[in-house]
């Protein structure tokens, strides 16, 4: 059976539930596989709909749960939630295909894992037979928070608290996080970036003053350092992989290339865990904005914080600290806490840390890092829909533009698949200046007229906000966040007793 051990301490470990429930390691580590043993073969799946593919993958590496825990798990998750059969379809354009990881309830690529992971978490809560509240906490540089929001709305024995950066996250996503449904959720603005929400939250799990509130409450995240939110990720890379061998591109056992527009590095790792369980992975090329800290992580093996933040029109890539990265430098160094410990030690304390040249070895033997200026976005938005009729957001956007230029640079023209992450919808402004040059004021006058220009329907969940009720309106200094997670957590154990 598969163990997690923290990143920090490999003497802290847990069962796969048990690390479902925890989200993360009292010391500040994440839970990673002690080791990967496991190996689901590509043939295995080639025919199956992706609940079947889901249920195969996430059953093998979390272990702990039973076949039918995890069959009422996805089937309960993939459903007419999402608006299209495949869940994940692929769509043709030059250079590569898109896969398109947006056609769930938030119309965000973290609607595959976080309709889920409240479902996996309930699952691990019946086989503890606890009666104590989990308490999610979550930040969000824009798409995590709602997706979580709607994936925790009103599930028994929890509560969500969702913490976003004040300024840099769309107006459509802010209302979107500000008009969630559900009695157990909060949604709470802060004055700073997404990396003070992200400390918050990691805080909160060692931090006296919240742990002293949390009187019959457990804290737990719905972030990806959530090996919970983590593992359901993998499946799409094994899913659209069987695409391309069911439409012909490839055959079976070919390598792919897959193009991930990343900030928190998750979405990425999970690319990497399906290629040590097994999918023909040649390369995953790691897409960033003008936050391109990764990118220079890649070429030089220093992770350095001295740098400018910078807000764009790919918000959920505005991230200087890259929370995952963390679990490939632990798998890398056969992990070895000590060492990463005194890497994130570094980090915290003078703001870099280095690698030494074998790891760094071993990390470009998977990785290339490619970041794309606000410019080149823009542009890449509207050449794809001039040239080639396909609506695309920023974030998409930078992993186009990455592909296109390590194709160019590289001369691998090894079949690629850009992971799309967000409906064009959701930063609709942006997305219609770059194509027309024209600005619109309001957002949902700019997501009429991205409708009528393109053909493209403005998924429902998007449509309905014009009209709805704002309920959150919180914003608090970012000082302030252990003691409102205190708060918080004091509120939820007196409202249980």
């Amino acid at each position: 059976m598969t163990r997690y051990i923290s990143t920090r301490n490999k003497e802290d470990s847990l069962s796969a539930h048990e690390a479902v429930i925890a989200g993360l390691a009292k010391d500040g580590g994440l839970y990673t596989p002690e080791s990967i043993d496991v190996k689901v073969p590509v043939e295995e799946i080639l025919n199956d709909s992706y609940q079947e593919c889901a249920a195969k993958i996430i059953r093998a590496l979390l272990d702990d749960y039973t076949e039918e825990e995890i069959h009422d798990c996805v089937y309960g998750a993939y459903d007419s939630k999402f608006d299209t059969e495949k869940i994940v379809p692929l769509k043709q354009i030059r250079g590569g295909w898109l896969m398109e990881l947006w056609h769930g309830p938030t119309s965000a690529f973290k609607d595959i894992a976080l309709t889920i992971l409240p479902r996996l978490l309930t699952a691990a809560y019946k086989k503890e037979n606890r009666n104590d509240i989990v308490s999610i906490l979550t930040a969000t540089s824009g798409d995590t928070g709602k997706a979580a929001l709607s994936g925790f709305a009103d599930v028994p024995h929890t509560a969500i608290t969702v913490f976003y950066p004040e300024i840099g996250v769309s107006p459509i996503q802010k209302k979107q996080m500000a008009t969630s449904r559900g009695d157990n959720v909060e949604v709470i603005a802060v004055k700073g970036n997404f990396d003070d929400c992200q400390r918050m939250v990691k805080e909160a799990v060692s931090s006296k003053e919240v742990l002293d509130a949390c009187y019959g409450v457990t804290i737990s995240s719905a972030n990806s350092i959530n090996i919970g939110r983590l593992v359901p990720q993998i499946v799409y890379y094994y899913y659209s992989y069987a695409q391309l061998v069911n439409n012909g591109t490839i055959d079976c056992g070919d390598p792919v290339n897959f193009v991930v527009p990343t900030g928190n590095f998750g979405d990425i790792l999970a690319g990497y865990l399906a290629k040590q369980i097994g999918l023909p992975v040649r390369k995953l090329i790691c897409a960033s904005n003008s936050n391109n800290v990764l990118t220079d992580f890649l070429a030089t093996g220093v992770y350095s914080l001295d740098r400018r933040f910078l807000t764009t029109m790919s918000p959920s890539m505005d991230i200087l600290i890259s929370s995952n990265l963390e679990r490939l430098l632990f798998m890398l160094s056969g992990n070895n806490d000590i060492k990463v410990s005194a890497m994130m030690d570094s980090l915290k304390a003078k703001g870099s840390y280095r690698i030494d040249d074998v790891m760094l070895k071993k990390i470009r033997e998977t990785f290339s890092g490619y970041w794309t200026n606000e410019e080149q976005c823009a542009l890449t938005i509207h050449d794809l829909f001039v040239e080639q009729n396909v609506l695309i957001d920023p974030h998409t956007a930078v992993g186009v533009s990455a592909m296109e230029r390590y194709q160019k640079e590289t001369g691998d023209y090894t079949p690629a698949v850009v992971l799309s992450t967000a409906s064009p919808y959701k930063f609709c402004r942006d997305v219609y200046f770059s194509i027309t040059g024209e600005k619109k004021d309001d957002d949902f006058e700019a997501m009429d007229a991205l409708e009528k220009l393109s053909g493209v329907k403005v998924p429902a969940n998007l449509a309905e906000l014009k009209d709805m009720k704002v309920r959150f309106t919180r914003s608090i200094e970012k000082e302030d966040g252990l003691h409102v997670i205190a708060e918080r957590m004091r509120g939820l154990g007196n409202a249980q007793n």
